[in-house]
């Protein structure tokens, strides 16, 4: 693998400062979280069946209950249309949530997909996973859902999104391999050196480049704008990788499951530095950045959202 993108030199940085907030339901699961409209942080809370909100501001949560029990949401991403669109893995349903709390879910055409990774187009739809059929579906503001599994591998279980060049670009857990689906739904896949590399969360970098987890290989990945793949190994060996971010000075930061560790990596690959988590087996899985120079991450096992405060 890899080491360096390029021979910049190391730097040294200071270790972040890393707080903790316990969402009030019991048996949350706390999933995808993304930054909404409203500078606040909502995420899935995929064991308690609800949709939930943090205002960083106040450290208030604020927690709406979906109409189908137990139906597992895991990834959401805020609609041209300023909705909550979000996965909802066991029900086999998209729902949709309005700033005033009114919840509508969409069953998908195609029985038991399992959706998952869910993200705003460039076309103004909103597309996702639906990991247990190997498909990728597309839903419009108004519910219209259009499903694609031409070029896609059987049995690669597509999962994140990205958008880059007018496209969306996706992992594919199962398929060890990036994806790239264009607006009028042609998929081009991109193999990953590492066998079985189990590429999960993505994220496009400032440099036009995506960067990927690769959870059973112990790196990031990143893929080019002419599909070259590099792969840089984290320091814990088996840190099962799940979310990564871009940071506001351009570093990529990332969580560590089975090491209870937050990453930090330099865009040409040199690895900055890896900090515990305070609650031990927390199960940190989405790390995102969030307008306040801030980075939020979901504590599954745990039911905390974790914030990280970067210093230089």
């Amino acid at each position: 693998m890899s080491d360096t993108l390029s021979s910049t030199r190391a730097r040294t940085v200071a270790p972040p400062t890393i707080r903790e907030h316990r969402i009030p339901t019991e048996g949350s699961k706390p999933y995808i979280a993304v930054e909404g409209p409203d500078r606040c942080l909502w995420f899935c809370e995929s064991g308690a069946s609800k949709i939930g909100r943090l205002d960083v501001n106040t450290y208030v949560f604020t927690e709406f209950t979906l109409p189908t029990p137990n139906a597992t949401p895991i990834g959401c991403t805020f609609g041209a249309d300023g909705n909550l669109w979000f996965c909802e893995k066991s029900a086999s349903k998209v729902g949709r949530l309005t700033p005033r709390g009114e919840i509508t879910e969409f069953p998908l055409p195609t029985p038991n997909a399992g959706p998952d990774g869910i993200h705003l187009g460039p076309d103004g739809n909103v597309w996702f996973s639906e990991t247990e059929v190997s498909q990728i579906g597309r839903i419009t503001p108004d519910g219209r859902i259009t499903e694609f599994k031409d070029g896609i591998t059987p049995g690669s279980k597509p999962l994140s999104f990205s958008n880059r060049d007018g496209a969306l670009w996706f992992s594919e857990a199962a398929g060890n391999a990036i994806g790239r689906i264009a607006m009028d739904g042609k998929v081009t896949e991109f193999p990953i050196p590492s066998h079985d590399s189990q590429p999960r969360a993505t994220i496009p970098h400032p440099d036009g480049s995506i960067w990927f987890v690769e959870t059973a290989a112990n790196a990031l990945g990143r893929i080019d704008r002419d599909g070259r793949i590099t792969e840089h190994k984290v320091t814990t060996p088996d840190a099962s990788l799940r979310g990564v971010a871009v940071g506001p000075d351009g570093d990529l930061w990332c969580t560590e499951n089975f090491a209870n560790k937050i990453g930090r990596m330099a865009p040409d690959g040199t690895m900055l530095g890896e900090y515990e988590i305070p609650t031990p087996k927390s199960g940190a899985r989405c790390i995102t950045a969030m307008s306040n120079g801030r980075l939020y991450f979901t504590q599954w096992d745990a039911g905390l959202i974790g914030e990280v405060i970067p210093r230089s």
